[in-house]
């Protein structure tokens, strides 16, 4: 989920942006500073979005740099357990599919690509047996989250799965509502006809 995170600390703004709008130059230290940054707290952090607050800058001796203390606003991502995300087919592998969300790659096990045995061809396409579902680089789909780690913080890993009900490739799902539309249809209309032979025989 995209989360916009207040925080304050101290920003180191080199003398080369001394000349440049102190906004401006606080701007681009932080993102210069955070663009990327990994934490189990904000999880990916995607920029600064505000410079709300900037206090009086300080020169440390021995350092050419200005420091100032700072409040802004983060644009981070961070996955949560069962969420559920839309994202894009980045890679398929004999083990499964890998997905990306936000600015983070996931990972789906072959065994969580659809409620189906599947089966991997040469053309990098997963097929599942009974539902002829296939699965390809480029699908968008809708997963959700069952397992993230930031054991390793430079590459934080996060396991979907795609098995339940109205989870999988964006194609399936519209396939399986249209079926469900069909099905009803029948049943929707026979209350219908009844009406219509009743109001006739109150005619007669």
């Amino acid at each position: 989920m995209f989360y916009e995170v207040e925080a304050k600390g101290h920003v180191r703004v080199l003398p080369k942006f001394f000349g440049d709008d102190t906004n401006e130059a606080i701007m681009k230290s932080l993102n210069k500073q955070y663009e990327g940054f990994i934490s189990k707290d904000f999880g990916v952090v995607i920029g600064v979005t505000d410079v709300k607050e900037v206090n009086e800058g300080i020169i440390i001796p021995g350092d050419g740099a200005a420091y100032y203390s700072t409040t802004f606003n983060l644009l981070t991502f961070k996955p949560e357990l069962q969420e559920v995300v839309l994202g894009k087919i980045a890679d398929i592998t004999d083990f499964g599919a890998f997905i990306t969300v936000g600015p983070i790659d996931g990972m789906i096990h072959v065994s969580q690509t659809m409620d189906d045995f599947v089966s991997f061809g040469k053309s990098n396409v997963l097929t599942g047996k009974d539902s002829k579902h296939n699965l390809k680089v480029g699908d968008l789909c809708r997963a959700r989250i069952i397992a993230v780690s930031y054991k390793d913080l430079s590459n934080p890993r996060v396991g979907l799965t795609m098995r339940q009900h109205r989870l999988g490739a964006l194609s399936w799902i519209d396939e399986d509502l249209k079926k469900d539309k069909d099905k009803k249809a029948p049943s929707e209309k026979e209350p219908e006809k009844k009406v219509e032979k009743k109001a006739k025989k109150e005619k007669k």
